[in-house]
């Protein structure tokens, strides 16, 4: 079943057959899921819950049904949470990306649309926990002790999305400061239609870096060969 963009059959099928050992691959699974869908949608905050609540119900369905021997629930969970960790901290750096094009060309962050991402983006981490949480409160009765412990336990720690959104703020704030003293002011009517369509820019953007990353990991591989073939 697709919902929100996420294939939650594929999801589910994963986390019933998981064992400890695919771990890591199962982060991987659920990072690339939930960034799919994140692109596939204007980057509002309702659109990142509803994608977050898809992915946990689908990780709530598939661990219940998972008899794997001495199987770890709260392992399988924490990597659902670590991957949609790693998609949401994409998303982060998406509107960071965003809003340097307006900061740079002189936009005060008091623009509606931009002070809006800017306090999206403070909160996204206590959203993050917010929304998965609740979505667990539906889980099956015997995850919810499981779930319940690996979200205390990434709350103590942090997150890389909750990290890379205070720095993003801190580093925007001192860059709108810069821009205020150097006098630059930007031709909004210019800017408006960016501003008035400003998720749809970050989506945009979002769906750029991670095909940049795809470019990357594809220019190393095939350079590999060429390198090892000169060692010789």
């Amino acid at each position: 079943m697709i919902k929100a963009g996420i294939d939650q059959d594929a999801l589910i099928q994963m986390f019933s057959q998981a064992t400890a050992k695919q771990g890591d691959t199962l982060r991987k699974a659920v990072g690339e899921a939930t960034l799919k869908a994140l692109q596939g949608r204007e980057l509002t905050m309702s659109n990142i819950k509803k994608v977050l609540t898809s992915v946990t119900d689908a990780a709530s369905a598939g661990a219940a049904k998972n008899v794997a021997p001495a199987v770890d629930i709260e392992a399988l969970l924490a990597k659902a949470l670590a991957g949609m960790d790693g998609a949401l901290l994409q998303a982060v750096e998406a509107n960071h990306k965003a809003l340097q094009q307006f900061v740079s060309q002189g936009a005060a962050l008091q623009e509606k649309p931009l002070k809006n991402a800017l306090e999206n983006i403070e909160k996204m981490e206590d959203m993050f926990f917010k929304t998965v949480g609740k979505a667990a409160e539906g889980a099956a009765g015997p995850l919810q002790g499981p779930w319940d412990h690996v979200l205390e336990a990434m709350k103590i720690k942090g997150t890389d999305t909750g990290a890379q959104a205070s720095q993003t703020v801190e580093q925007l704030l001192g860059q709108a400061q810069t821009a205020l003293r150097d006098g630059r002011a930007a031709g909004m009517r210019t800017a408006q239609a960016l501003l008035d369509g400003y998720a749809a820019l970050v989506s945009g953007v979002l769906i750029g870096m991670s095909e940049g990353l795809r470019s990357g990991a594809g220019a190393e591989a095939a350079q590999a060969p060429a390198a090892k073939g000169r060692r010789r």
